[in-house]
């Protein structure tokens, strides 16, 4: 697998999604696999971003990325959308070794569930030992935590939430 992903819907608005997925202040409370994000906030598209992640196995380590897309919820044709998107800048990547960039995808259709999509585009020769199965792992940690975490904060009406247009 050289391509990670998860894929979960979410029975909540949009923007709630959106806006836990921004608070990464937070993430230390709720994700099992970003258990801690360094980062201006809020976040910018050219800010950098240092993930503190934890493996299945409980080993942790730190991915320098740089935020590369925010495109913020909006509806075109009846259909709500948000992109994060970021991309790795380890030694790795600088070496041309290893390169990544995670997507991060809301859709929500009328009258649907938000539907959460993750993928990471790797690329480099090197790319087994970036240990994709893992990362798809922790993808599918991440969403299942994320899921979670809005539908909870959304039925207890926290956060101050809105919903979509």
């Amino acid at each position: 697998m050289t391509v990670p992903s998860a894929s979960i819907e979410i029975d909540a608005p949009l923007a709630v999604v959106w806006e836990v997925m921004l608070d990464t202040e937070a993430y230390g409370e709720w994700n099992p696999f970003v258990e801690r994000v360094e980062t201006a906030v809020p976040a910018e598209v050219g800010n950098p971003i240092v993930l503190h992640v934890r493996w299945t196995n409980g080993r942790t380590t730190r991915s320098p990325e740089r935020i590369t897309a925010l495109e913020p919820p909006h509806t075109t044709g009846g259909v709500t959308t948000a992109l994060m998107s970021y991309v790795f800048e380890g030694w790795p990547a600088r070496l041309g070794l290893v390169r990544g960039t995670r997507h991060q995808r809301l859709t929500q259709r009328p009258g649907e569930p938000t539907t959460y999509d993750t993928v990471e585009e790797f690329s480099g020769p090197l790319v087994r030992l970036a240990g994709p199965g893992r990362v798809a792992d922790g993808f599918a940690r991440h969403a299942a935590a994320l899921k979670r975490r809005v539908e909870t904060r959304a039925a207890e009406g926290r956060g101050g939430f809105t919903s979509p247009p």
